[in-house]
């Protein structure tokens, strides 16, 4: 409501709609009861459609009429996007599609699935949660219990230290390089979609740790969102492991019924499944052309996984499994990494120059063994993107990120430092701090980055 009061109608009409279908849901049968599944999922998707695809459909159709010397002109919208409009759409979605299924029974109670859809720690933008690990908590007595609010306390600072420390620092260099690709040498570049990486991670899994903290300090238990994506060896692990609500959700209500429908295809069906999922993964991450060819990206490379298994089997046995794991470990970062090009860059032009820049940089023509790496450095030095000891710093703080990863994967972090003493804890906390308010990024805007989807 303090975004644009008359938006709250949005989640009101969704609401109102979705409650009263998985009623019906529930109490009909046979085509009844499949008509209004899809009455509620092609009302809640026309709402998704209009307030974000619309202009990018009006524009795709103006573009297409033009190369057809035809007269049609659609009018844009120009609409502002509520937020998490994407994200409260799945997880309404989710319920009803669970009910239909008999995995969940419709709520009776108005507000308790008012509050499912409208719950505030995670609501603008997830994790997309789904009825049988969430409503039930509604209907439960939360009492106050220090180790629930101690460990989301814990959960919040570090979500925030991730965000505000390292998230916006490195947007300090990602946001003028992308804004302006143009001006800068594929060094830079390169550097620039590295930070993003690291960037959008911290950004994003930021705000779940967040939610999941405030959830959790309430007496709430929300579902992990992300457990070290870039430790993944593989593209099918990555998804494993990066936005896991998401993820599971294409899995469980795009990929699987489109894969058992295509059964008899075999591997064809698989490949066929895979690529539809992610051109709707990544239209679902925007209204925009770069959007849908990061998620036919991914779905490619994930296509390409299936068609190699046995391939890949058979390397892992042949390699030592140190070597295996660390160039398997380096080929999906990189591919990650790679994609990331895509996913931040504002047109698919743009994307493209950054690659051509990026390739003329690493390969210059004309002496492939010259270094690159003196000029990279006096090239950013002279644009003035960010100073020597800012850029030195939000190195470190990837590295310190990395570290501990690596440290929470041989570790449970969190029990080992409750095996401390309070001195030793509270200097930890301490530390945690003074670090989020003197290393964090406060002025300026520093939206996050999945609000617009």
């Amino acid at each position: 409501m303090a975004f644009v009061p008359a938006y709250l109608l949005i989640l009101a009409a969704t609401i109102i709609i979705d409650y009263f279908a998985a009623i019906q849901i529930e109490k009909s049968e046979g085509r009844k009861r499949s008509g209004w599944l899809w009455l509620s999922i092609i009302f809640t998707c026309l709402i998704l459609f209009f307030f974000k695809y619309y202009d990018f459909f009006t524009w795709n159709v103006n573009e297409l009429a033009g190369l057809l010397h035809s007269d049609i002109a659609l009018a844009a919208l120009h609409l502002v996007l509520p937020i998490g409009l994407s994200f409260h759409t799945f997880q309404s979605l989710s319920y009803v599609i669970e009910v239909y299924r008999g995995n969940q029974k419709s709520e009776r109670h108005f507000g308790i699935y008012a509050l499912y859809v409208m719950f505030y720690p995670q609501l603008v933008a997830g994790p997309i949660e789904r009825p049988q690990n969430l409503l039930h908590q509604f209907r439960e007595e939360h009492r106050f219990n220090y180790d629930d609010v101690t460990s989301g306390l814990r959960l919040m600072a570090w979500g925030l230290f991730k965000k505000a420390v390292i998230a916006d620092r490195l947007a300090q260099f990602v946001s003028p390089v992308y804004d302006h690709p143009e001006n800068f040498d594929g060094g830079v570049l390169m550097a620039a979609t590295l930070f993003f990486t690291f960037q959008v991670f911290c950004d994003f899994s930021g705000y779940s740790d967040m939610a999941r903290g405030a959830a959790r300090v309430m007496g709430f238990n929300l579902m992990l969102n992300f457990d070290r994506p870039y430790a993944a060896k593989s593209l099918s692990e990555f998804w494993r492991r990066w936005h896991i609500s998401l993820s599971t959700w294409l899995r469980d209500y795009v990929y699987e019924p489109i894969a058992m429908g295509l059964r008899d295809r075999g591997l064809y069906g698989i490949v066929a499944a895979l690529m539809v999922t992610f051109w709707v993964s990544g239209f679902w991450h925007g209204a925009n052309w770069t959007f849908v060819v990061w998620g036919l990206l991914h779905g490619a490379g994930l296509s390409l996984e299936a068609v190699l298994s046995k391939q890949r089997k058979r390397l892992a046995k042949a390699m030592p499994a140190w070597l295996f794991n660390a160039a398997m470990l380096a080929v999906t970062f990189s591919f990650v990494n790679f994609s990331y090009i895509f996913f931040r860059a504002k047109t698919i032009d743009d994307a493209f120059l950054i690659i051509r820049h990026i390739t003329d940089w690493v390969f210059p023509v004309g002496n492939l063994f010259d270094t690159q790496i003196p000029g990279f450095f006096d090239k950013m030095t002279a644009s003035m993107v960010v100073a020597p000891e800012q850029f030195n710093l939000s190195c470190a703080l990837i590295l310190l990120l990395v570290a501990a990863h690596s440290l929470q994967a041989q570790v449970n972090i969190e029990e080992r430092l409750l095996s401390y003493p309070s001195w030793v804890r509270w200097s930890v906390y301490q530390i945690g701090i003074l670090s989020i308010a003197f290393l964090g990024v406060w002025l300026g805007s520093r939206n996050f980055i999945y609000f617009q989807f």
